[in-house]
């Protein structure tokens, strides 16, 4: 696995400079036991660092690295296509008061990156993940992103590796712009690695449960290419085509003739998007259809113990597990509450 890490020296200056310095909360100000979620209100205060991010599985990454010493403002709501997302005034404001902006990239986040740019307080760095992670020599390509397009699928997030490693970048930068609060966030950042790593071993239990012929995905929004690279499933389509339109007859009558031929036990929509389509193309090849998937979204209500990005996986692979013939019995136990300052 390829990393091209690219952390800029002037960040610590940069962002010192808006916001003062940042001195450690008082003892027993770093106790992490609810959930803060990821909608605060960034003031620019030099109290702490005012960081905004974009989608739900990175805003619940860097909550868990930042803690409360962050304030943190993911700026596409839940249950939004983040691919269509267009941000508005009051979204230029808080990324105008952040001092750190951390997206996705690999163009996920198109307009919502032109608008930070535009908007940005002079010496505030964007921080692109995906685009730190891998190269392009391990971009993926596929029906929701045609290489004919150039865009690579961006959902590197559901490979639970890329996402430990999101959390990584997540720690050395906002170590680089608050470094009176870098033990805080070392210490954080293992917590969560401990518990991805619980996740990771549970995940390849589970697919090693599932019968290795049925090991074979169709889904809505093609948004599981890197999971399944990571664990040995293989991705036969996804419903959605790359303009976000639905397939055209001619390709729903492929994509059923495929699912029948590869004999795929289930094919899986998501909660948030439904999918008469999908659910057609289940219904004529004999394929249970499931839409309770979500990729960017976790379940629950805001700031529930459950919605996290350690909530979101659990659910999925429980669903996918199981739909598939495997035995996800060792998701039972796994806590999903998060885990910085615990």
């Amino acid at each position: 696995m390829a990393f091209a890490l690219s952390v800029t020296a002037g960040l610590v200056a940069a962002c010192s400079s808006g916001s003062g310095s940042l001195a450690p909360p008082a003892s027993g100000d770093d106790a992490g036991g609810a959930s803060l979620g990821w909608y605060d209100e960034l003031t620019g205060q030099p109290d702490k660092l005012d960081v905004a991010t974009t989608v739900a599985p990175i805003s619940s990454l860097a909550r868990n690295i930042g803690g409360d010493r962050i304030r943190l403002h993911g700026i596409v709501p839940d249950a939004t296509n983040s691919h269509t997302f267009e941000p508005s005034p009051s979204d230029a404001r808080q990324l105008g008061a952040a001092d750190l902006i951390v997206v996705n990239g690999l163009h996920l986040e198109e307009p919502t990156l032109d608008l930070a740019e535009a908007s940005k307080k002079t010496g505030t760095p964007i921080k692109l993940l995906g685009d730190s992670t891998i190269t392009q020599d391990d971009w993926l390509f596929d029906f929701s992103f045609p290489e004919s397009a150039g865009d690579p699928n961006p959902h590197l997030w559901m490979n639970v590796r890329y996402a430990l490693r999101y959390a990584e970048l997540m720690r050395d930068w906002l170590s680089e712009a608050d470094a009176p609060n870098t033990d805080f966030y070392a210490a954080n950042f293992d917590k969560l690695k401990a518990r991805l790593d619980e996740l990771d071993g549970m995940i390849k239990q589970g697919v090693a449960s599932v019968p290795e012929q049925n090991r074979k995905l169709l889904t809505y929004h093609d948004s599981w290419a890197y999971w399944a690279r990571e664990y040995g499933f293989k991705v036969i389509g996804a419903v959605q085509a790359s303009d976000f339109s639905d397939p055209s007859p001619q390709e729903v009558a492929q994509l059923i003739d495929q699912v029948k031929a590869e004999k795929v036990p289930a094919v899986f929509g998501s909660e948030v998007f439904p999918s008469p389509v999908l659910e057609q193309i289940a219904k004529e090849s004999g394929a249970k259809f499931i839409d309770a998937l979500r990729d960017d979204e976790p379940p629950g209500a805001e700031k529930s113990a459950e919605h996290t990005y350690y909530g979101m996986l659990k659910k999925d692979m429980q669903i996918m597990i199981e739909a598939l013939g495997g035995d996800p019995k060792m998701f039972d136990s796994f806590v999903v509450d998060d885990t910085f300052g615990s």
